[in-house]
C-alpha cells in the first residue's frame, strides 16, 4: 500500500512542481479504433538522450508524428540519460513533443533510465506532471492492492470503433534494471517478475470475463527482451563455453545463430535478456491472449521470431546519442484493423527513409544526416535484409540441427 498512500502526497505536491512516488491509478482515457477501423502505434524506444536532445532527434520524432499521426506512442525505456540536474528538463523536453502534437503517450522504464541520481518511483511522476492529459501511464498494484515489482506495469484497453466494448488491450511491463544472486552480486539483465506476472494473468482473466468469456486479444511492450528470443535465435550447448557463449541462470548457448528463425529484420548484435526466466511467456502460451511482444534494449536489433504463435519483435533504438547504425536507428509502426485482430501490421521507420521524404527538415538539423547519406544508408539496409533471407534459406537445415 506505499505507493497508493504516497500517490495522495503526490497529487498535491506535483502542483507545487515536487517530484514523489508515482501513482497506483489510472486515469480517465478512452483509446479506441478510428472509424476506419484502424489503430496506429509508434514504438520509440531507446532515445538515450542528454539535455538538451540532440536537434535532429526531436525533429525525427515530430516528423514521425507528422507523417504517421498515431493514436498511442509508446516510449519504449531508455528515454533519457541526462545527468540528474538535467534529468527533469529532458523528461520536460521529450515529454512536450507529444503535448504540443496532441498525442497519447505512455512508457516503460529501460536500465539506464535511473542510474543518474533519481529513483523511478521519482522520474515516473516526472512523466505524469509533464505528459498532463496525454500522458496515459500508470502504476498498477497486485490484486490485493500491495506494491508490485518495479514501476510503471499497467495496461490500456482500446475500445471498439462504435465505442461499446473492449476491443484490444496494450500491457506495459516493467522488465526492472540488473538481477543479482543470493549474495547480491550482479549477474545480467532483470525481467519480470512472479508478482507482475500473477497482475498479468489477472487482468487478463477479469477482461475476458468482461468480455462474456471471448479472450481480449493484445500485445505487451517492455524493454528488456524475453529469454525465449535468445532460445529461438541462438543454437544451445550442454556446457558453459565462458566468453564464447552465453549462460543464463543454468541453461547455455552458442553464438551459432539460428538466421532461418528470423521472420523479418536484422540481427546486428546478440539479444541481451533477462539471467533469469520466471515463465513470463509461458503465462501468455497459457493465456492466449498475446499475440506479440515488443522490446527494445538492443539498439541495432529490428528482428522478428516467432514461438508457440507469439511474435517476440525488438525494435532498434531511435537515439542519435547513444550508439547505433543510421541504416537501422528509427522506430517502429504497428496498425491494428478492427476486422482481424488476430494479427497486426508492422514495419520500422528508419531516420534515413524519414531524411528522405518530401517536405522533411531532417537533413537540414544539426546533428541529422545529409540526403546523399540518407540514401546510402537505406540502400545499404535493404541490402542486409535481404542478404539475411538468403543467409536464413541457405542455413536452414543446419538450423534444424540445433
Amino acid at each position: 500500500m506505499t505507493k497508493k498512500i504516497l500517490s495522495v502526497l503526490l497529487a498535491c505536491l506535483v502542483l507545487f512542481g515536487t517530484v514523489a512516488v508515482a501513482s497506483a491509478a489510472p486515469k480517465s482515457q478512452q483509446l479506441q479504433f478510428n472509424s476506419d477501423g484502424k489503430f496506429k502505434i509508434i514504438h520509440l524506444t531507446d532515445i538515450q538522450d542528454v539535455y538538451p536532445m540532440v536537434p535532429a532527434a526531436k525533429q525525427f520524432i515530430k516528423e514521425i508524428l507528422e507523417v504517421y499521426k498515431p493514436d498511442l506512442v509508446v516510449l519504449g525505456g531508455d528515454n533519457t540519460v541526462s545527468s540528474m540536474e538535467d534529468k527533469e528538463a529532458s523528461i520536460k523536453e521529450l515529454c512536450d513533443i507529444f503535448v504540443d502534437s496532441g498525442t497519447y503517450f505512455t512508457q516503460v522504464f529501460g536500465n539506464h533510465d535511473a542510474q543518474q541520481g533519481y529513483t523511478r518511483e521519482e522520474l515516473f511522476p516526472m512523466y505524469q506532471k509533464f505528459g498532463g492529459e496525454f500522458f496515459l501511464g500508470f502504476d498498477a498494484a497486485n490484486a490485493d492492492g500491495s506494491d508490485m515489482t518495479g514501476v510503471g506495469t499497467h495496461n490500456l484497453t482500446v475500445k471498439s470503433s462504435d465505442g461499446k466494448r473492449v476491443a484490444y488491450n496494450l500491457y506495459m511491463f516493467d522488465s526492472n534494471m540488473y538481477a543479482t544472486d543470493e549474495n547480491g552480486k550482479e549477474v545480467g539483465y532483470d525481467c519480470v517478475h512472479p508478482d507482475q506476472i500473477e497482475w498479468y494473468k489477472a487482468t487478463a482473466a477479469k477482461l475476458k470475463e468482461e468480455n462474456g468469456g471471448m479472450t481480449v486479444p493484445a500485445m505487451a511492450f517492455q524493454h528488456i527482451v524475453v529469454q525465449e528470443a535468445f532460445e529461438q535465435l541462438f543454437c544451445k550447448s550442454t556446457v558453459s563455453l565462458g566468453s564464447a557463449g552465453k549462460d543464463f541462470d543454468g541453461v547455455h548457448y552458442t553464438y551459432l545463430p539460428k538466421l532461418s528463425a528470423i521472420k523479418d529484420g536484422l540481427l546486428l548484435e546478440a539479444p541481451c535478456p533477462g539471467y533469469y526466466n520466471y515463465g513470463q511467456f509461458d503465462a501468455m502460451v497459457e493465456t492466449g491472449d498475446v499475440k506479440a511482444i515488443f522490446s527494445g534494449h538492443d539498439h541495432v536489433n529490428d528482428y522478428t521470431v516467432t514461438l508457440n504463435g507469439i511474435n517476440i519483435t525488438n525494435t532498434a533504438g531511435a537515439t542519435l546519442y547513444s550508439y547505433g547504425k543510421d541504416y537501422i536507428r528509427g522506430a517502429r509502426l504497428i496498425v491494428l484493423d478492427e476486422k482481424n485482430l488476430s494479427t497486426y501490421e508492422t514495419s520500422s521507420i528508419t531516420c534515413a527513409e524519414m531524411t528522405l521524404r518530401e517536405g522533411s527538415l531532417l537533413s537540414q538539423t544539426e546533428g541529422g544526416m545529409s540526403k546523399s547519406q540518407a540514401k546510402v544508408a537505406l540502400a545499404f539496409g535493404k541490402l542486409l535484409r535481404v542478404l539475411v533471407k538468403m543467409l536464413g534459406l541457405f542455413t536452414f537445415f543446419s538450423d534444424k540441427v540445433c
